[in-house]
């Protein structure tokens, strides 16, 4: 992982256990994610995830990692007892992706599809922070997260075939033929994103009360991915959604993890 990453400060100011605990996670996010979105072509993704599968079930069995990516994350799986069944259920939605990429998705299957790929790396992040508890918070916060990556990567999906867009948001801006590459020309597009903003926006404030309610310990890092990434939801509507999306810089990004730590001490 770079600097240039969003993830990277929050992980990086971490104590070491925990910090290495949370790199090792995102190089397994990594490796899944990578075999998705590479150029492979579909049987052999469906073989490369199928093997990464396969050596997570070997070493929850015989305890012998037969990958890279499950040898990293093995002996914190035992310290901070990660359930697996997550990891499982992330290979299910770097299935979907391979299989049968979402076009247009009803909101239900877009809120699964965000379990899938989003809220269970929420869920073993917090078990590597000590915060078991904090389940809900985690949900809520992983799905804004998502909705967020969605509507800062509308044109780059729309390019490899991919729409996210729900198909009610969709219809609700009049959009009817919902095709990622029309899509990605029509007029209405702006007004479809902005619905979606706002479900983001509605999972942020969601985020924010549970915290409030189950307590900060710990969770400095978790906030901070939250003030980072609606920073970034805020910049969004700045720009056409054709186009690249705006970026905070570096040193941006180190500041605000800096200040969640500090207020969070």
């Amino acid at each position: 992982m770079t600097s240039r990453s969003s993830f990277y400060w929050p992980m990086r100011l971490l104590p070491q256990a925990k910090r290495q605990a949370m790199f090792a996670l995102y190089g397994f996010c990594r490796a899944a994610d990578d075999i998705s979105d590479g150029a492979d072509d579909i049987a052999v993704k469906q073989a490369k995830l199928t093997t990464l599968r396969a050596a997570l079930a070997a070493w929850s069995q015989t305890g012998i990692a037969l990958h890279p990516a499950v040898a990293a994350l093995a002996p914190f799986i035992r310290r901070f007892d990660l359930p697996v069944s997550e990891l499982e259920l992330l290979l299910d939605g770097m299935e979907t992706d391979v299989n049968a990429p979402l076009t247009a998705p009803a909101r239900r299957e877009l809120r699964l599809y965000c379990r899938q790929v989003a809220g269970t790396v929420g869920i073993l992040a917090i078990h590597i922070m000590g915060r078991p508890d904090a389940g809900t918070f985690a949900l809520a916060l992983a799905e804004a997260l998502q909705l967020t990556n969605i509507l800062r990567d509308v044109a780059e999906d729309a390019r490899h075939g991919r729409l996210y867009l729900p198909h009610e948001d969709l219809h609700q801006a009049g959009i009817i033929t919902p095709s990622p590459r029309a899509v990605l020309t029509h007029p209405a597009l702006p007004r479809a994103c902005m619905i979606l903003h706002q479900a983001a926006e509605e999972k942020f404030t969601e985020a924010q009360a549970e915290l409030a309610r189950v307590g900060r310990r710990n969770l400095w890092p978790a906030v901070a991915m939250m003030a980072i990434y609606h920073a970034l939801l805020l910049r969004l509507p700045r720009r056409d959604w054709t186009t690249p999306p705006p970026r905070l810089g570096h040193w941006h990004r180190l500041w605000i993890a800096v200040g969640a730590a500090i207020r969070l001490a």
